[in-house]
């Protein structure tokens, strides 16, 4: 009995040490416009973060979450390619951003858009964003 406990703890209570290392992860923003020769204006954060919740709402996103799963999904193609760009993930992240901009009622008003990666730090209590990567303007199209 308890040999299957001392198998079963480590999964229960995870240990800090499973990561080798804990890094920032690169925030996903996009614009609508911008060209070959001149860059977007006016950047959005992709799926931000809300402000508040309601106790209830935070008990229900314990259990039922797949925008959360979505947004990890992002993060995990962003981490990808600021290692080593992949093109797989560059059309995840197009695809996911498109229909961002289509929810937000802004896919009529303009052909192209981009996104970027940004690391966000501070420094001597400024906010400093440093892109690290910017994708070619891709068509707004119908959402997919």
């Amino acid at each position: 009995m308890i040999k299957t406990v001392s198998l079963i703890l480590p999964v229960l209570i995870p240990s800090w040490r499973f990561f080798k290392a804990v890094e920032p992860s690169p925030r996903v923003q996009w614009a609508v416009g911008g060209s070959e020769q001149t860059q977007a204006e006016d950047w959005q954060e992709y799926q931000p973060r809300p402000q508040t919740l309601s106790i209830g709402r935070m008990l229900q996103r314990l259990f039922w979450n797949p925008a959360w799963n979505d947004a990890l999904f992002v993060v995990s193609c962003a981490e990808r390619i600021a290692l080593g760009r992949t093109a797989h993930s560059i059309n995840e992240i197009e695809t996911r951003v498109r229909r961002d901009i289509h929810a937000a009622g802004k896919g009529g008003q303009a052909g192209t858009f981009q996104f970027r990666l940004v690391f966000v730090h501070h420094d001597d209590g400024q906010r400093v964003e440093d892109v690290v990567f910017l994708s070619d303007p891709a068509s707004v199209g119908d959402p997919i």
